[in-house]
């Protein structure tokens, strides 16, 4: 036990002074203006490159691809209908698709759903 004790604490300790000198030596000393502004060819931009994300957008996204994955759980459903009884399949297919119509209509109800220009 105490041989497991000292190799966490050596483990710990050595982790943490490499993190530690690796934060240090990366540390950039000279903000310089140009090299953090963004490369347009040689020119200065036009207007800010750091235009701002359209959260809507991003919702839909998250909303999508979480809905998507549901789906993907349903794919495997009809195989296992030979392997289980049809009681249980229904129940738990059931189950499943009314928490994925409750999830679409609390998404709906919180106006997640609805594109504004």
């Amino acid at each position: 036990m105490i041989v497991l004790l000292n190799f966490f604490l050596i483990t710990f300790f050595l982790s943490s002074l490499v993190m530690i000198i690796a934060s240090l030596l990366a540390k950039k000393s000279i903000l310089d203006r140009e090299k953090s502004s963004p490369y347009e060819c040689g020119f200065d931009p036009k207007s800010s490159a750091r235009l701002p994300f359209s959260l809507q957008f991003f919702l839909i996204a998250v909303i999508f691809l979480i809905f998507d994955v549901e789906i993907t759980l349903l794919m495997p459903l009809s195989f296992s209908l030979v392997s289980s009884s049809m009681f249980a399949w229904l129940i738990i297919t059931t189950l499943f698709l009314i928490i994925l119509l409750f999830g679409l209509y609390y998404e709906w109800n919180q106006g997640a759903l609805e594109w504004s220009y």
